[in-house]
């Protein structure tokens, strides 16, 4: 029996996969305990859990319209610099607490990593997105030598100064929850990258539907991004008024749209996993999540990217044949319909869709996960 700190951002999309293969470790009778937001991991984990807490700063508002560098800077100066640095302190008081015999550390919860590196313990990257593993700085040299210099001095203020690898990447293990098929062959990391695929839980809840009959359309921007939708949002609306041959799923907050047409359900939260089970065909925002989970199912997508991973997300779905891509800010009622249409009536979409699905279900999942872990530490 082994012990495993799970060290996570308090980011539902970034604890849910690394639960899964929690959960296989403590079938394997290892001991795991997880340093983090407490309050957030108290409502995903079960009642029992080995929650460490540690302090994490209020996350600043972002301003909506911040996109490619800037969007890049927010993101590094205002959020992750400063969790690595408020949780450092009690990440290392949990490893000298608990013991582990290694880290599993999320990509963006980088306390993990200055721990084990200054600890000399092995420790795994736990890769929720796609998007670093295509090194998508490389066409920007100076935007890339501008966050190798930030990852530097972070290391040098708390973390160890002789160590030379990227703070992002394990030299020991990546967990890349996605797999070759989807990423294509564009990997860009060195060192040992371990294609697992998504790790798809099963949520509660029953999926409510349109009283109508017909292919059934989901329509999502994720957790963080309706507030910032309601022009598209409102298109893909106009687009489902003129298909009343289909039925839609919408989430959008309470109050953000009107006059939707009766086969087009609009609530501000859903049952994601009990829709998509019924669903022929997802418009996202190309979060990789809501990406995965579709493909999962072998729905194909229309992705209209807003931010941050996202371009590189669509990029890689449109890579492999299972979907349009749309320009969030400029995609009208018409082009969003045209797309609907394509993706629903073009077998050669779903043909893609079914292919990535079929590479996740042969990614081994949390087993894999777990077997590299055991590996990790033999």
């Amino acid at each position: 029996m082994s012990r495993f700190l799970f060290v996570v951002p308090p980011l539902v999309g970034h604890i849910n996969p690394a639960i899964a293969v929690a959960e296989e470790l403590g079938r394997r009778h290892h001991e795991v305990a997880w340093a983090g937001d407490a309050d957030v991991l108290a409502a995903l984990l079960p009642p029992g859990v080995d929650i460490r807490r540690c302090p994490v700063p209020d996350p600043p508002e972002r301003p909506p319209g911040l996109r490619g560098f800037a969007a890049l800077k927010f993101l590094w100066e205002q959020v992750l610099v400063p969790l690595a640095a408020a949780m450092t302190p009690a990440v290392t008081q949990a490893v000298a607490q608990f013991h582990p015999d290694a880290l599993v550390v999320d990509q963006q919860a980088l306390a993990g990593a200055l721990v084990a590196e200054r600890s000399g313990l092995p420790w795994a990257t736990s890769a929720t997105t796609s998007s670093e593993l295509v090194d998508p700085l490389a066409a920007m040299p100076k935007v890339k030598q501008w966050l190798a210099e930030l990852l530097d001095g972070l290391r040098h203020r708390a973390g160890d100064p002789s160590a030379t690898t990227d703070l992002r990447f394990s030299p020991h293990l990546v967990l890349a929850f996605t797999t070759r098929a989807m990423v294509g062959d564009e990997t860009q990391v060195a060192g040992p990258v371990c294609f697992v695929g998504p790790m798809r839980r099963d949520g509660s809840g029953d999926a409510e539907l349109p009283a109508s009959s017909g292919p059934l359309v989901y329509v999502s921007l994720g957790t963080v991004n309706a507030d910032a939708g309601p022009r598209f949002l409102s298109a893909c609306v106009d687009a489902l008024r003129e298909r009343p041959q289909l039925r839609a799923v919408v989430v959008a907050p309470d109050g953000l749209l009107d006059d939707v047409p009766p086969h087009v359900l609009v609530r501000p939260q859903v049952a994601q996993g009990a829709v998509l089970a019924q669903a022929s065909a997802v418009v996202c925002h190309a979060g990789h999540n809501t990406v995965c989970e579709a493909l999962s199912f072998g729905l194909p997508l229309v992705v209209a990217p807003i931010r941050d991973d996202q371009p590189i997300v669509a990029e890689q779905v449109v890579r492999a044949g299972a979907g349009v891509r749309l320009r969030f800010d400029r995609a009208d009622a018409g082009q969003i319909g045209d797309a609907l249409d394509a993706v629903l009536s073009e077998p050669a979409y779903a043909a893609g869709a079914t292919r990535i699905q079929e590479s996740f279900r042969a990614a081994g999942g949390a087993q894999e996960a777990a077997d590299r872990l055991e590996k990790l530490i033999a």
